[in-house]
């Protein structure tokens, strides 16, 4: 049976370290599928934006706090199509150009570019993620309305739209529209778009599902074609995009087993909506699992050994970029996330008198890295005292900044241990931990997001907390998530204390028999092979 042609239209793609069109956890996720497609031989189309300047550089000024930069890139591996389309703006046209990315002939990734000459509004494909709800909308338009109309000029077929978060829900728009064009009615043609869209939300957080005013679009030009009661329809007053993407699509998912729960309780009030079905994320492997470590499974015996060398990789790395030596022979710990709230990113250092102690003696050793977004004072706020930490002790505590894919391949493979601390269930999926755990790197994390379905404590990792969520307390709000980060800091320190440092000093055998286990645990289940493999048979068929 011929498999269907997939568009799969993302805002961000984490390819390699330095091609910097990416952010974070959504963008690693959209790379590792479209490269995972590309070694199946599947027939997947990639539709995103060629940022100029990308997300932040975020580096550390004299006074140790995190600032932006935006140096300006430059790509020689892109493929002119010789393709150029047109999106109208504010009722102007914004021409945008259509680059390929090279080596991906069945999977290829198509960039679109508004830096063009005959552009006012070359500004658009600039920063990622501008900052101003004008600017993102006119993105949005580009990667959805643009997105449709570049398939059509290459000529390319599509049998299913996969649309990867709200940001691209203008495709669906655009296909709708072109059915209007056609005689449909506006609920025909809805309806005949429905059968060919699929859409995925990722975040369990507010704030991370995007809402515009029809004051906002109707300026922008995004009503183009339909009425404020059309529009309002699919996307609700103010308009929601991730409302309008379960409501434009035949078929929904949501990123782990627990996070489907979520999702469908946070939406459960939002009419004529697809249903939301759970399928985990996966990780590319030969991105993120070391080769030493793959060729190492047919002689687990060698494994620490395996362990150690890349473990001293990472001291290296940590070494040439901020002058810290650490000990290859004490227990390292590794936390590296966007810097928000919910992730709690030092509650590991919240009592100090059981933290201190472990540091003085010399028990553990923690990396910290993340990037807080440029606009978000209180997450620049965490990683400041991140910095302080690795200032107060040197040499056992560390922050890497500009956190990046390079960053996270070193510390995923190197690490002794994988952190993981946000508050349940607030976490979507969290695929650093799988690569972590497939590297042998033993996850300590709460029990959220996939670690929730894959987590065997105590043979593969521990998890603290007992999956408690602030609905698990009494009180309101404020105080139940008090209480659920007392619960969770009080199990965490308990796991270290008497189950993580005495397994590690003091019984290396079982040490090594859970780095198997992890690793056996997790290779094939959460690979981005086996989630393509879901995805086909879940939602695109």
């Amino acid at each position: 049976m011929q498999m269907p042609r997939i568009a799969f239209f993302c805002m961000e793609y984490g390819l390699e370290s330095d091609f910097k069109i990416y952010a974070g956890g959504l963008g690693i996720l959209a790379g590792d599928y479209l490269k995972a497609a590309r070694d199946m031989g599947l027939p997947i189309v990639g539709i995103g934006l060629l940022w100029k300047q990308g997300y932040t550089r975020q580096v550390l000024n004299e006074k140790d706090y995190p600032v932006d930069t935006y140096p300006n890139y430059k790509y020689d591996f892109l493929e002119d199509t010789g393709i150029k389309i047109r999106v109208k703006i504010r009722n102007r046209d914004v021409y945008c150009r259509v680059w390929k990315v090279d080596n991906f002939d069945n999977a290829p990734l198509y960039l679109l570019d508004t830096d063009l000459d005959e552009n006012e509004d070359r500004w658009i494909t600039g920063q990622l993620y501008g900052y101003f709800e004008e600017e993102r909308v006119a993105q949005e338009m580009v990667l959805g309305i643009g997105g449709i109309k570049a398939l059509k000029a290459l000529g390319i077929e599509v049998d299913v739209y996969h649309l990867n978060e709200g940001h691209a829900v203008f495709a669906a728009l655009e296909l709708i529209k072109e059915q209007m064009q056609k005689g449909l009615s506006f609920a025909e043609a809805r309806e005949l778009v429905k059968e060919k869209v699929v859409f995925t939300t990722h975040t369990p957080v507010k704030q991370g599902n995007e809402e515009h005013t029809y004051r906002r679009l109707d300026y922008m030009g995004a009503f183009d074609f339909f009425t404020p009661e059309q529009m309002g329809e699919i996307g609700g007053i103010p308009f929601n995009m991730t409302v309008a993407g379960l409501r434009l699509a035949g078929k929904a998912n949501a990123v782990s087993s627990l996070h489907n729960i979520t999702a469908n309780n946070m939406w459960a009030h939002i009419d004529n909506r697809a249903e939301i079905i759970g399928i985990t994320n996966g990780v590319h492997r030969p991105t993120w699992v070391s080769d030493k470590i793959v060729q190492n499974t047919s002689n687990p015996g060698g494994l620490w050994e395996v362990h150690k060398g890349l473990k001293q990789e990472l001291i290296d790395f940590i070494h040439k970029r901020t002058g810290q030596k650490l000990d290859i022979n004490k227990l390292l710990i590794g936390f590296a996330r966007r810097a928000v709230p919910y992730k709690r990113g030092n509650l590991i250092f919240k009592n100090n008198d059981r933290i201190e102690p472990l540091l003085k003696e010399g028990k553990i050793q923690i990396i910290f890295s993340g990037k807080a977004h440029p606009l978000d004072d209180e997450g620049k706020e965490i990683i400041a005292s991140q910095v302080g930490l690795a200032r107060k002790y040197p040499g056992q505590v560390v922050f890497l900044e500009d956190y990046d894919m390079e960053i996270a391949r070193y510390m995923t493979r190197g690490c002794d241990v994988w952190l993981n601390n946000p508050r349940k269930p607030m976490e979507a999926c969290g695929t650093s931990g799988m690569k972590a755990a497939m590297n042998g790197v033993l996850n300590l994390s709460v029990l959220d997001g996939w670690w929730a379905e894959a987590c065997r404590d105590g043979k593969n990792g521990w998890q603290f907390g007992d999956g408690m969520s602030a609905d698990d307390f009494t009180g309101d709000l404020e105080a139940r998530v008090i209480k659920q980060d007392r619960n969770d800091l009080t199990a965490l320190y308990d796991v270290l204390y008497t189950r993580v440092l005495p397994t590690y000093y003091n019984n290396r055998e079982e040490w090594l028999k859970m780095m198997e286990r992890s690793i056996d645990s997790t290779y094939d289940r959460y690979s981005a092979r086996r989630m393509l493999g879901d995805y086909y048979n879940l939602l695109y068929q």
